[in-house]
């Protein structure tokens, strides 16, 4: 019989540059001569003859070959209706190879996933699109194979490649999906841990290689390749964590964070300098986390990128935790480990840019795809990266279903969202001419505002319980208020200005603090505008700035009272509280991402000191409801005294829910210590002393009140009550009233 495929379809085949090859490859009910038959075709570069067989009888039918570039094509008379088949092709070398065809599979993307998609609105995105494990029932066999779909809706053609098909293009060309921009194919008998990536043919003919921007797992840089992998089959054993989360109200419970580098937390120094692996970071961050008493971790970016020094900042796998430290469900157990340990898991998260990486996101269809194509809207040259167009509803759906993803897949319980104020503002960082003004004329990016205002409410309404949190460092409004009530929706937003005010005043000689007492006192006068976390993160202690103890002032005792007055201080006030590695035990020098922190240190008592204070503050956080009660509510703070500026000495009182709850905070910011200090209390009664961070175990000179002091009928700080107390030198002193 005669062929039945025109030569046109042959060469936008063999060219592939057909935009659907499902209509021409694969087994098609045809009529030929009046008579119903079936045509088989395949394109099997290299192969010099092949065959079609039946798999309900056995029987093989010769494809004939139409062209030298390896098309066939066989019509077979004896049949008037598809078959299950299976394709041989036989090659020069005497080798065979017999595989089931890919086009004979019916699409594995649903038209309602496309239009959700097209719309922002899929909240399952990572179940559709990337690679997926599937078996479909096929014949007589429950057929296993991978499902690979890709957005590129600007390409001339796009296959997939890997170590399956040597990487060849031509091999497994995928289908376009219409007008969703989706491209899609299944591929029988694929495995996990197989390599693969995106072929991308662009308009003006170029081929780009592109990772899967929804790949679950990748190869170890510098290699950049995709890798299959199947995210079933984990047993998580943190049910009752989950069901115990899921009714929590953060903003009434304790939060206190330990900021946490995977890569330079602890490293193997007897081999080489190794990265420990998620299952071996495991026990040995839970068991410091749990021993100081933080509630929660926050790692920085464990999202896959590929340069080390970028610390996880500079994104290409929004979906794959990095491979530096192993597996996806290495990572799992980690998170599952942490969880049995009583501890949260917040996961550092950058939908605000991308890097340019040429296998990553940028230009991912040969035009500004993910990106605008104005460098004014689309690029942030301080950090050579690229800017998510937020007003493009699959952008939006890519982000959102990633943010979904860390906390579904993984049980992670919130993200950080960095660099929040990049995305607020048009004009980030730009001078007069290098931005465009939004539709009112405004600077503000009303399209990241809107995208965040969506990804928190879905991430609240779908996993409650959960919390975001902004890295947001301008006086935007309404940050972490409600989406429903205008704000962006963030559970928490960074204090950045009490950090910078804070630092600034402790950089201070004491006997100059006095001209600077404002810097201290400010922040308290915004503290409920929004629902605050004291941060001392990583961004205080690199680019040359030196760790927190190099800012303190004074000889060595000195900077090391003043540092443990200023964790003392961040701990007693309202807010939730937030240290990275390193800085809570005094490391000297600044952070190098390259090595372990210098936990050598702890043998030196003002170091471990230190380390003492904070497991003794994250105790008093915890175990003391006025402290974390009220950290979002204005009726939990009351000034004292705010005004004793000659001497450098500030008190206050934490309340909780119930009156009886009160704590009471006296600071002293110079080297003088103060015998006989009266300070008014809110009640008659007993002060016990629960805090004294001049104590001889934290290294301090041990000046204290001797486990408190009783009020006494003396007016002070327009009180009717006062107590009489030694102020340490460099000191926060605490009390509870205790009748």
């Amino acid at each position: 019989m005669t062929q039945i495929v025109s030569q046109n379809e042959i060469d936008l085949i063999i060219g592939t540059n057909h935009h659907d090859p499902y209509q021409v490859l694969g087994a098609h009910e045809c009529e030929q001569e009046g008579k119903k038959v079936v045509a088989v075709r395949g394109f099997l570069p290299d192969a010099v003859r092949a065959e079609v067989i039946d798999l309900n009888t056995g029987t093989a039918f010769k494809m004939e070959k139409l062209h030298d570039a390896g098309f066939f094509e066989a019509v077979i008379t004896e049949r008037n209706q598809v078959f299950p088949y299976r394709i041989k092709s036989y090659y020069e070398n005497g080798a065979s190879a017999e595989f089931y065809d890919s086009y004979a599979f019916m699409p594995t993307v649903g038209e309602m996933d496309q239009y959700y998609f097209s719309q922002g609105n899929h909240h399952e995105l990572y179940e559709k699109l990337g690679a997926h494990i599937r078996y479909f029932d096929y014949f007589k066999d429950k057929l296993g194979g991978v499902s690979f779909a890709v957005w590129a809706p600007n390409a001339r053609r796009v296959s997939v490649i890997g170590d399956f098909n040597r990487w060849d293009g031509r091999r497994h060309v995928m289908r376009s999906l219409g007008t969703s921009g989706v491209w899609e194919i299944f591929i029988p008998g694929l495995q996990t841990g197989q390599n693969y990536k995106f072929e991308i043919k662009t308009k003006d003919g170029a081929l780009l290689e592109k990772a899967d921007p929804f790949a679950f797992y990748a190869e170890v840089r510098p290699k950049t390749a995709s890798k299959i992998y199947d995210l079933s089959g984990y047993n998580w054993e943190d049910g009752e964590w989950m069901t115990s989360r899921a009714q929590k109200d953060w903003h009434k419970e304790p939060v206190s964070i330990y900021e946490c580098h995977l890569g330079s937390f602890m490293r193997n120094a007897e081999e080489g300098n190794r990265f420990l692996t998620y299952r071996e970071l495991a026990p040995i961050i839970a068991d410091y986390v749990k021993e100081q008493g933080y509630t929660h971790v926050e790692l920085l970016p464990v999202t896959e990128h590929p340069l080390d020094i970028s610390w996880g900042y500079q994104v290409t796998g929004y979906f794959a935790p990095t491979s530096r430290f192993g597996n996806p469900k290495d990572f799992m157990y980690f998170v599952d480990y942490m969880h049995k340990e009583g501890i949260g898991v917040i996961l550092d998260w950058v939908p605000a840019h991308f890097p340019k990486d040429s296998h990553g996101l940028a230009k991912f269809d040969g035009t500004a795809l993910f990106e605008h194509a104005d460098p004014r809207q689309g690029e942030h040259k301080d950090w050579g990266t690229l800017i998510f167009n937020f007003g493009r509803n699959e952008v939006r759906n890519f982000l959102i279903s990633s943010a979904l993803f860390w906390l579904d897949k993984y049980h992670a319980d919130g993200l950080r969202v960095d660099a929040v104020a990049s995305m607020l503002y048009l004009d980030y960082s730009r001078k007069a001419n290098e931005w465009v003004p939004n539709k009112f004329g405004g600077r503000e990016n009303l399209e990241a505002i809107d995208f965040l205002k969506q990804m928190n409410s879905v991430c609240q309404e779908l996993h409650p319980g959960t919390m975001n949190i902004a890295e947001e460092s301008t006086a935007f409004p309404m940050v972490s208020r409600p989406a429903a009530d205008g704000g962006l929706g963030f559970t928490f937003k960074w204090n950045m200005g009490w950090m910078n005010d804070t630092l600034s005043y402790f950089q201070k000689d004491p006997i100059y603090r006095k001209y600077h007492h404002n810097n201290l006192t400010f922040p308290l006068i915004y503290a409920f505008n929004e629902n605050f976390i004291y941060v001392l993160s990583h961004d205080e202690v690199v680019h040359g700035k030196g760790n927190l103890i190099n800012k303190m002032p004074g000889d060595f005792w000195q900077k090391f009272a003043n540092l443990r007055l200023l964790f003392s201080m961040m701990w007693t006030m309202p807010g939730k509280k937030l240290v990275f590695m390193g800085s809570d035990f005094g490391q000297w020098n600044e952070w190098n991402s390259n090595q372990s922190i210098d936990w050598h240190l702890l043998e030196f008592d003002s170091n471990a000191g230190v380390k003492n204070l904070i497991g003794h503050l994250n105790y008093l956080y915890r175990t003391e409801p006025s402290l974390y009660q009220k950290d979002c509510d204005g009726s939990g703070f009351e000034w004292i005294s705010f005004d004793n500026v000659d001497e450098s000495v500030i008190s206050w009182i934490r309340k909780g829910e119930n009156e009886d709850d009160i704590t009471l905070f006296v600071a002293n910011f110079t080297p003088v210590p103060h015998s006989n200090y009266r300070v008014g209390v809110p009640r008659d009664g007993f002060y016990q002393e629960i805090l004294n961070s001049d104590s001889e175990m934290y290294f301090g000179s041990n000046i204290g009140n001797y486990g408190g002091r009783w009020s006494e009928l003396y007016g002070c700080n327009g009180r009717e009550h006062s107590i009489s107390i030694e102020v340490p030198p460099l000191a926060v002193v605490g009390f509870k009233l205790s009748k």
